[in-house]
């Protein structure tokens, strides 16, 4: 693969708190060094949803020589605030750009279920579950889908593309129907399931049929027994109360190894099927923290590589995360295809530009 990367979440608002806090810069460059130098990652998908903080994280990533894919990542804004929303993030990643750095805009992700007016349903949570139930409302709207994502989507790049003068792409669900036309690159999160393994590969192919480099934005799978055959659901085991994480949904058990494993296999099936650029799913999940036994163990839920700890006056000395098993195991991965390390040519003046 031309691109070995992993996504970073820099903070996803869900209109109470974030994904994120607190947001600290030298933890943030810390954790992509981490990336860049443990995991042999050479680029990094940015992810969250407020544009300093995706800015900021650019510039240390560029800093350290990583291509870095500038990905707003909004939840529940109206599509003209979205709108908005890319243009300021295009205005960022052209500066970065013409500092020297390899940028990939990201025009959103996933817009189906985080933005109004392209499902039925009032809410995020409610447009997920009604497809996830197949609920008849929710199924109505999936013919009419492609060509309002596809309508939104024209303006988008019509107007990040006035200001950015990179790669531009977009984070899709299969079922959304992208026209990859004015895309540099076909991009989709791809997490492989029970009922998906039979003809995964094939899925991956014709997902190259639009002619366009394929990148895998989205893969991976949580922390529990039984987690690989669930893709992405395996991230649905938590229960919230106002916006916070507080319990589980059940008993589940720890199985670092099936996530070790799983992550391997997708890497491998990524390089034979002619993927250029893949992201795994995630860095850390750092609003779900690791818990002694005997506690709550959010961090099962957790489709992180590293197991985020409770810090505070009360653990001085504890480390901000610990590596998983998958660790190691992306690092072999992505290793077996890193070319020997080099200083970053990346001009300084990428960390010392304007910020707004």
């Amino acid at each position: 693969m031309r691109s070995r990367g992993i996504t970073y979440d820099t903070g996803f608002f869900n209109g109470i708190t974030s994904t994120h806090e607190p947001y600290d810069p030298d933890a943030v460059r810390h954790d992509l060094q981490a990336i860049r130098d443990d995991l042999h990652c050479t680029a990094v998908r940015l992810t969250g949803g407020d544009p300093q903080r995706l800015d900021l994280a650019a510039r240390h990533a560029a800093a350290l020589g990583l291509d870095v894919w500038f990905s707003p990542f909004s939840y529940e804004i109206e599509q003209d605030a979205l709108l908005d929303l890319l243009v300021d993030c295009a205005d960022r990643a052209e500066r970065l750009r013409r500092q020297g750095a390899r940028v990939v805009l990201v025009t959103g992700a996933e817009l189906s279920l985080f933005t109004p007016g392209f499902l039925p349903g009032d809410t995020a949570d409610a447009r997920l579950r009604g497809l996830l139930k197949r609920d008849p409302h929710v199924l109505a709207g999936l013919p009419e889908l492609p060509g309002r994502i596809n309508a939104f989507l024209a303006r988008a790049v019509t107007a990040v593309r006035a200001r950015f003068g990179g790669p531009v792409t977009y984070a899709s669900i299969h079922f959304e129907g992208v026209d990859w036309t004015p895309f540099d690159f076909a991009a989709y999160d791809v997490y492989r399931t029970r009922e998906t393994a039979p003809h995964f590969e094939a899925g991956l192919r014709a997902m190259m049929a639009s002619g366009k480099p394929l990148a895998i934005t989205e893969f991976g799978c949580a922390t529990f027994r039984g987690a690989a055959d669930l893709g992405a659901l395996g991230a649905d085991i938590v229960e919230y109360e106002a916006g916070h994480p507080v319990r589980l949904k059940r008993e589940y058990e720890r199985d670092e190894a099936e996530q070790a494993r799983c992550i391997t296999e997708l890497v491998d099936v990524f390089k034979n099927v002619g993927v250029d650029s893949a992201f795994l799913c995630t860095f850390a999940c750092f609003h779900l923290p690791h818990r002694p036994e005997g506690e709550v163990d959010l961090d099962l839920a957790s489709l992180g590589v590293v197991k985020v700890s409770l810090t505070g006056p009360e653990q001085p000395k504890r480390p901000r995360w610990t590596p998983k098993a998958s660790f190691a195991a992306l690092a072999a991965a992505y290793r077996s295809e890193a070319e020997p390390s080099s200083p970053s040519n990346t001009p300084l003046a990428v960390l010392e530009g304007e910020q707004e």
